[in-house]
């Protein structure tokens, strides 16, 4: 039966949920920025801002898309893979375990998948992958590469069932944007609410939506992360339609990120996992300049208040993975 309780004896232990390895080429080829962190990055300034273990998947983009129509902001299939995600999970997976295997004993990996695209073939690559390195979890971000997260009760079926087989709970990208019509929050709970049997987690807050906060506080099998809070705050406060509506929107300051997370994790005490979403806790393109660090995410935990904070950074995130081995996140 799974527990926590030996890792639960560190109360003071922070999990950082949510981090991209390797290269983003469609943010790369665009002059966006941030597009590449490696394990050696993350974890020199994850472990100087006092971070004990890390959650991580791969970048976005991947090489099935035409590298070409990449540079000219266009999501064209045919590149140099045929599979999505097959080559950039097993490049993790090696960087991870093969390349810095003293590193690698501090993270969780979670393989990345296209909900859409050549499910059979994906599954497929999935499940080598797994023959060979242990990972923890699925990741989706369905937005970027134009994906209908609501494949997985259609065509992409089989990423349930595979998560179901093994246990493996979903990290999955949250909008509320009415032009997002591939991952809207709402329609990752209509996934989440017809299968049960496997666990959700929704990133981004639900872009601070109160009635989708509310479901997922209601729902056995799902939780929330508040992975890039900060700059997603300052989109409150700069009117932009990535975060939910005044009417819609869960009642703090946002002028105080500080003060949003601890009402939020006051709210849902049980239901919210913190994640820094390195190194995208900063967006820059040619429209938006948004900027925070690792530190500064880091400094919002670190004011919670004692009785909150060990949910938040450990306890919410452990009922989410359900390990089978405690040791994984205690070994040196």
């Amino acid at each position: 039966m799974w527990n926590y309780s030996s890792v639960k004896q560190n109360s003071n232990m922070i999990i950082d949920c949510h981090n991209h390895l390797g290269v983003d080429l469609f943010f790369y080829l665009n002059g966006y920025h941030p597009y590449a962190q490696d394990l050696p990055a993350l974890m020199t300034e994850g472990r100087h801002c006092g971070v004990d273990r890390w959650v991580v998947f791969p970048m976005v983009s991947n090489l099935t898309f035409d590298v070409a129509a990449m540079h000219r902001g266009e999501w064209v299939t045919g590149g140099l893979e045929a599979v999505p995600y097959a080559f950039e999970n097993a490049r993790m997976m090696r960087e991870i375990y093969d390349l810095y295997p003293k590193l690698g004993k501090h993270v969780l990996p979670f393989a990345i998948l296209d909900p859409l695209r050549e499910p059979a073939a994906q599954l497929k690559k999935l499940r080598e992958l797994r023959e060979k390195y242990p990972f923890y979890g699925l990741k989706i971000q369905a937005t970027i590469i134009k994906s209908d997260v609501l494949a997985l009760l259609k065509e992409g079926r089989g990423f349930l069932e595979f998560a179901a087989e093994f246990n493996l709970p979903f990290i999955i990208h949250s909008s509320v944007a009415p032009e997002d019509t591939w991952s809207q929050a709402s329609d990752i709970l209509k996934v989440a609410e017809a299968t049960p049997n496997v666990r959700f987690c929704l990133a981004h807050s639900c872009r601070f939506d109160r009635e989708c906060l509310d479901r997922v506080a209601e729902l056995p099998n799902t939780w929330f992360d508040c992975s890039a809070h900060r700059i997603h705050c300052e989109c409150v406060g700069l009117g932009m339609p990535n975060v939910a509506p005044a009417a819609r929107r869960f009642d703090a300051d946002y002028r105080d990120p500080t003060a949003v997370l601890r009402a939020m994790a006051e709210t849902y005490p049980h239901k919210l996992i913190w994640g820094s979403d390195t190194p995208f806790q900063s967006y820059v393109d040619d429209q938006y300049s948004l900027i925070s660090t690792y530190k500064d995410e880091l400094d919002c935990v670190h004011a919670l208040p004692a009785a909150l904070k060990p949910a938040v950074t450990q306890d919410n995130l452990l009922k989410l993975l359900q390990l089978k081995d405690e040791s994984i996140l205690t070994r040196a």
